[in-house]
């Protein structure tokens, strides 16, 4: 038998530390994602609802002061997780610890007319404005940066690769312009969402709130989100999941925008590529000479992720009748994670490329790779109406076989051949002369503001 190893109580902080998850430990992102910050939301959600309702002279000012006077600090987050699975969700608990805190005077303030799920929507969408607060600021950090890396590099050329392989020359300055015109099609998406309140009541009639006297619900449903900060709802939406779909959708695209110029940095910074480089790479625990491309790693791995966990939520619109069982609850563990992996991915986004380092020498290098093969496409085209396209098509061939069976530059291959005499070989075989439009395209993307 194998010892087992030591059993040991974790604090709060120990279990939100974020060990396995390098991609957002130690970020903004996962102080206002975790658990701590969930009950901060959840409390501003009750504190709000008291409020509107003392607004709307449903509940007394003092009520509402003493209910938004109860922090996070003055209650057992973990005390609260333990005993919400008695009930399903956490916020059955925490309504019984806050209506303990305030007192016997203003206890029977607290959540009335809500449903559990009023609160905890409510408390998501507060801490995905807060988490996207941080991810639309790092967003922004990223594109000047590749902003500024597109222009500094609108002329400096390299290889054009596609499924792998040398195609046609292009420039480093475009590449940076495409990273930076998805950086800011996901700021965009993101800026644009419509993240609503959420109260109903119990399912979704808002008839307690009538009962205790709102002679128009709806106000008091635009009250509760005005105090929050959040839109206000056309309708309850706790089976109609649209705020969440469109949250999900939001920041899988972002994650895949990022995994993208990762994706771009983890091939280019290869020891036999090396054309850019992380500006502080990370170590390796076995050999001292390694400088690992950490940031664009864990961007890559939050892009392999985000679209299970985006998927998990578009699957839980399937949700019955005016509350769902299951469907609603398989969202929370996945949204949490999704808006932490991909405020981590932003952050470690705007800290690469802001330190990224570009070698201009390897990639003109890099050019010379396939021998002069890279601009062939050009030949092709440029032959054609001298020789004809066969004949021209013919010769080429011929011509790239020698050279590299050879090891020799195509244009002195091509030099040998009488039909091509009369031209200037040295300039169609030029790789910098062939980057077509990459420099006017770079300057187009730069006008996106």
């Amino acid at each position: 038998m194998t010892a087992a190893g030591p059993v040991r109580s974790e604090s709060d902080a120990e279990a939100e530390a974020g060990l396995l998850a390098p991609g957002w430990a130690g970020s903004p992102a996962a102080s206002v994602t975790s658990d701590g910050a969930f009950l901060g939301a959840l409390l501003d959600a009750e504190a709000a609802l008291t409020r509107a309702q003392a607004g709307l002279g449903l509940a007394p000012d003092s009520a509402a002061s003493a209910v938004s006077a109860v922090a996070a600090a003055d209650l057992d987050v973990r005390s609260i997780a333990l005993r919400a699975r008695g009930g399903g969700n956490p916020v059955i608990p925490l309504v019984a610890d806050l209506t303990a805190a305030v007192g016997k005077e203003y206890g029977p303030y607290v959540h009335r007319g809500a449903t559990s799920q009023d609160i905890l929507d409510t408390a998501l969408m507060l801490v995905a404005r807060r988490t996207l607060d941080l991810v639309l600021a790092d967003l922004e950090r990223t594109a000047r940066a590749l902003g500024r890396l597109a222009a500094a590099h609108r002329d400096t050329v390299m290889p054009g690769r596609t499924l792998t392989q040398h195609a046609v020359p292009t420039t480093f300055g475009l590449k940076a312009a495409g990273w930076r015109s998805l950086v800011l099609d996901a700021r965009d998406r993101l800026a644009g969402l419509r993240l609503p309140a959420q109260l109903g009541g119990a399912a979704g009639t808002l008839a307690a709130f009538a009962a205790f006297g709102a002679e128009d619900p709806g106000a008091l449903v635009a009250a509760y989100a005005g105090e929050l900060g959040l839109a206000e709802p056309a309708l309850p939406w706790h089976t109609l999941r649209t705020p969440i779909a469109d949250l999900a959708g939001g920041l899988a695209f972002t994650a895949g925008a990022l995994g993208k110029m990762a994706a771009d940095v983890l091939t280019l910074s290869r020891t036999e590529i090396a054309e850019v480089a992380e500006g502080s790479g990370g170590g390796s625990s076995a050999m001292p000479h390694k400088a690992n491309p950490v940031a664009a790693t864990v961007i890559a791995a939050c892009a392999r992720r985000a679209p299970g966990l985006a998927a998990t939520l578009y699957g839980s619109m399937v949700a019955e009748d005016e509350r769902p069982a299951g469907a609603w609850h398989a969202e929370w563990e996945p949204l949490r994670e999704l808006l932490r992996l991909v405020a981590g991915a932003a952050h470690n986004a705007a800290e690469l490329v802001e330190g990224l380092r570009v070698n201009a020498d390897a990639m003109r290098d890099h050019l010379a790779l396939t021998h002069g093969l890279i601009v062939s496409e050009r030949l092709a085209v440029e032959l054609a109406p001298v020789l004809g396209r066969a004949r021209a098509k013919e010769l080429l061939s011929r011509a790239a076989e020698r050279a590299v069976a050879k090891n020799r530059p195509l244009v002195d291959v091509l030099g040998e051949e009488p039909e091509l005499k009369e031209l200037d070989l040295v300039e169609l075989t030029d790789p910098t002369r062939y980057t077509g439009s990459a420099g006017a395209l770079t300057d187009r993307a730069l006008e996106r503001t």
